[in-house]
């Protein structure tokens, strides 16, 4: 019976709010402010990429640099190779 109640009270909440939400309007200017947002959003790297994109390539480059420096070289001998051509 608890079950049924609370199925009850939850399915007329949902219908009251969706009632509700149909009669709601914002005016004309909330929906330019949220349209400037969303395009302004979508559109940040490009307005804002090229001051963005000098300080991210600078940092990007200096991590290569430290990547590279910490990697050890690997060198391989002409000899070592053509014993592998030779066993093939």
């Amino acid at each position: 019976m608890r079950i049924w109640f609370i199925c009850f009270v939850v399915l007329f909440a949902a219908s009251q709010l969706f009632d509700w939400v149909q009669q709601f309007t914002l005016p004309l200017p909330i929906y330019i402010l949220g349209g400037t947002f969303l395009a302004v959003a979508s559109n940040y790297e490009k307005l804002f990429g090229s001051f963005l994109g000098e300080y991210s390539t600078e940092n990007y480059t200096q991590q290569q640099q430290l990547d590279a420096a910490s990697q050890p070289e690997v060198s391989t001998s002409l000899k070592t190779s053509q014993n592998v051509e030779e066993l093939e």
